[in-house]
């Protein structure tokens, strides 16, 4: 995991979810069903936080939010922002695959937004959600975020020449994986996922599936038209999108999409 951390050490998470259209949506687009499954006030732990705008929003609307993030500049940016806040909210650095310190149904909602499509054994993803759910109540929920194998070529092959390679497509066809050391490597340590992939993991882990929605869509491939919208334009766009976006066709066709389940 030391080449996750330390790709997100120089990358400007902040700004990923709130500089343009494109990115906007899947904020918008999640909060929107997050805002409709969780109904009261709600203990809820987000154990892969990044720089806090799911537990930020959440706390916002009342509930009691713990952040943690295998990232130590994360938690930092997280804490610094906690100093405008009239609430508290406990942070800790923490790997998802071992959430020792938090005992058995803690929370009523855990999110699981980062940790899943960063480790790329059976076995690492696995300890992760026996972890989160583990950590969470009965009738609770879990919400975990992919990226679908099938879109993730399309975009980075249009977004750069140089990953036009017909390997690195069968190589994510076939294994979902991308190493931090393959030649063709766009990122890091991540493995890519598919809609029958997850429903059958929140299955056989005796998870009731509440939701499985697209959180951006095509949108991401249609960033420069996107980002020319005016405040109109885009919202109808976003309400076409949250109005497809469960859509068996268009979870496939999603940058990012998340499954919530019901333990």
């Amino acid at each position: 995991m030391n080449y996750v951390v330390d790709s997100y050490e120089n990358y400007k998470e902040e700004n990923r979810l709130t500089t343009n259209n494109a990115r906007k949506i899947e904020f918008i687009t999640t909060t929107r069903v997050l805002g409709e499954i969780i109904k009261t006030k709600s203990k809820i732990l987000d154990c892969a936080a990044g720089t806090g705008i799911y537990s930020f929003w959440l706390a916002d609307n009342g509930h009691n939010v713990t952040a943690t993030d295998i990232t130590p500049r994360h938690i930092e940016i997280i804490n610094k922002t906690l100093a405008g806040k009239t609430y508290d909210m406990d942070t800790a650095v923490l790997d998802a695959t071992d959430m020792s310190c938090f005992a058995d149904d803690s929370f009523d909602i855990v999110l699981n937004m980062g940790p899943f499509y960063h480790l790329i054994t059976e076995e690492q993803r696995e300890k992760c959600l026996k972890e989160c759910l583990r950590v969470l109540k009965k009738g609770g929920f879990l919400v975990t975020a992919y990226i679908p194998r099938y879109y993730i070529f399309q975009y980075i092959a249009t977004s750069d020449e140089k990953y036009l390679d017909a390997h690195l497509a069968k190589q994510l066809i076939e294994t979902g994986v991308l190493r931090h050391d393959d030649e063709k490597c766009f990122w890091t340590d991540t493995y890519y996922s598919s809609k029958d992939e997850m429903e059958s993991v929140y299955k056989k882990h005796g998870l009731r599936i509440a939701d499985h929605f697209a959180q951006d869509g095509l949108t991401p491939l249609l960033s420069q038209k996107a980002d020319k919208w005016d405040e109109k334009q885009f919202k109808i766009w976003c309400d076409y999108h949250y109005s497809v976006c469960r859509e068996h066709s268009v979870l496939g066709a999603s940058n990012h999409v998340v499954i919530i389940g019901e333990k």
